[in-house]
């Protein structure tokens, strides 16, 4: 073979092994590129459905229990009532004379208010006069008879069964002589009733009736003659509710306003307690004495009361709206780190509105639902949305 022909002989091979070779780094990238895509193809779609899974919970914000001082309070409204107050009765029956006081009036214990004219009082009182000097006189002339029975029986002239009767009559004529002076005595006090008098110092807050009006003795289903009032001191009665009343304690002091004094406050203190809890409206009746020396403030008018309660500084305190009531009592929901629901049965210390105050059930480190959703149970799984401590909750 010549130098000449040489060359034309090897260039063949050398083309033959490059496309051997190209031809293997073509299928390696085919291949590279459809396993990219299948691995690619199939992470997408666990990761579609992993996003699908957890969008597919029920997304929930929570909420970690706060141990700090509550400061609450108690916005009552109350009714004012007079510290002593006297309806005002008649005792005796007849017309009414006249009247000497009317409402608004200060009067001291013992005045004059009115005067009755009791016609039918003075006559019986007129007859119990005659009928005691009547018993009077035959008790006289009984015990002259007594004693003279009683002489001839020592001198035998007469039978001892005669004298004895005369001693006996005489012990009648006695008791009906004390009977008539009871009764003349009974109608005298009566009679003074015909005064209506102030029973102690205060003010007339009423007077149901003027000169000729018809009286009727002891008349307490109708209308008192007249009201007295003792408004130096007054009585605020207020209703508190059944959780707080522990918290209300005697001599609790108390703020007071009142509609017709805007911007002034009065301060009273807690006097007593009812002790039990109406059924009606789950509440317990209490008393606030209220100094009114001023005269300021009124029997029978409206007021609104503040009361400080003591601060609490152990009880953990969560939004009210993370309580679920159900069969099995009050519970919140607890979420762990994995994102499971437990259920915890709680007590309640304190309700004060948006906020309450945990008694027992939970620790500073739960995570509790904020808005627990209807249905949950133990084991759920949930999405955490937003975590934040129950103050900045309340805030």
């Amino acid at each position: 073979m010549s130098p000449e022909q040489a060359p034309p002989s090897a260039a063949p091979k050398v083309s033959r092994r490059g496309l051997g070779i190209a031809g293997i780094a073509g299928v390696a990238v085919l291949l590279f590129v459809v396993v990219n895509g299948v691995w690619t193809r199939s992470s997408s779609e666990a990761h579609l459905k992993a996003s699908t899974d957890a969008q597919a919970l029920t997304p929930v914000a929570l909420v970690s229990p706060e141990r700090r001082a509550n400061q609450s309070f108690l916005d009552l409204p109350g009714r004012l009532e007079a510290y002593s107050r006297a309806p005002i009765y008649a005792r005796v029956s007849g017309f009414l004379k006249g009247w000497y006081v009317d409402i608004g009036a200060q009067v001291k214990a013992g005045q004059l208010l009115a005067e009755i004219e009791a016609p039918d009082l003075d006559q019986q009182l007129l007859a119990a006069k005659a009928a005691l000097a009547s018993a009077e006189a035959a008790e006289t002339l009984s015990r002259v008879t007594a004693q003279r029975w009683q002489t001839l029986g020592g001198s035998n002239a007469v039978s001892r069964q005669t004298v004895d009767e005369k001693a006996g009559d005489l012990t009648v004529k006695e008791a009906l002589t004390k009977a008539a002076r009871a009764n003349l005595e009974r109608l005298v006090v009566l009679s003074d009733f015909k005064r209506v008098t102030a029973p102690f110092d205060g003010v007339v807050t009423a007077r149901n009736t003027d000169v000729g009006a018809l009286i009727n003795a002891d008349s307490s289903a109708g209308l008192a003659l007249f009201v007295v009032s003792d408004v130096r001191k007054l009585r605020l009665m207020v209703s508190v509710p059944q959780n707080f009343v522990p918290a209300v304690k005697l001599d609790t002091k108390v703020q007071i306003t009142v509609p017709e004094y805007p911007g002034k406050t009065y301060y009273g203190a807690v006097e007593a307690s009812a002790r039990s809890v109406d059924a009606a409206s789950g509440a317990t009746r209490m008393q606030i004495v209220v100094d009114n020396g001023a005269g300021e403030l009124m029997p029978g008018a409206f007021a609104s009361t503040h009361i400080e309660l003591p601060e609490n500084m152990q009880a953990l305190s969560i939004p009210s709206g993370a309580l679920i009531f159900g069969q099995k009592g009050l519970r919140v929901a607890a979420v762990d780190g994995a994102g499971k629901v437990t259920l915890k049965t709680v007590t309640i210390a304190r309700d004060l509105g948006q906020v309450v105050e945990i008694g027992s059930g939970l620790s500073r480190d739960d995570k509790i639902i904020e808005s627990p959703p209807d249905g949950l149970s133990d084991g759920d799984q949930v999405r955490v949305v937003k975590s934040s401590k129950a103050a900045d909750r309340k805030g």
